[in-house]
């Protein structure tokens, strides 16, 4: 299975159960079709960057998921039959740096703390330790 974000932008004008029943939809859509849900990220009503369809908010909505290649074809179908959907897009995370890279994203959505690297200071004590010992 394949890594995959998706964001979706709903039309301001819904209700709250409205925009809940949508995003249900979708991640239904997700799991019936095989794929797993990772985790999601309720982004909430924002300013567009740019007026679309006389909409100048929109509700952002991100789903990190994995599944086959063919599920992303259902969904986009789905994305662009809906009315209620002013802008949706969906990233493939190929090669291992980049299903990293995923892996941080949904972490970072689940809220889990990031492993620290070392600080470049320390390592270079270290280093210096180490030489004067020999």
């Amino acid at each position: 299975m394949k890594h995959y974000e998706t964001m979706f932008i709903i039309k301001p004008t819904l209700v709250e159960e409205e925009i809940k029943a949508k995003i249900d939809f979708y991640k239904e859509a997700i799991t019936k079709n095989g794929g797993s849900i990772e985790t999601c990220l309720d982004m909430g009503m924002r300013n567009l960057a740019y007026e679309i369809k006389k909409n100048k908010r929109g509700y952002y909505f991100v789903i990190y998921f994995k599944a086959q290649p063919s599920m992303v074809l259902e969904l986009e179908r789905l994305y662009r039959i809906n009315e209620d959907i002013l802008r949706f897009i969906v990233i493939k995370y190929e090669n291992k740096k980049e299903q990293r890279a995923w892996q941080t994203l949904v972490d970072r959505a689940n809220k889990k703390p990031e492993p620290k690297a070392p600080k470049k200071e320390k390592v270079e004590e270290k280093e210096q330790t180490q030489e004067s010992a020999e």
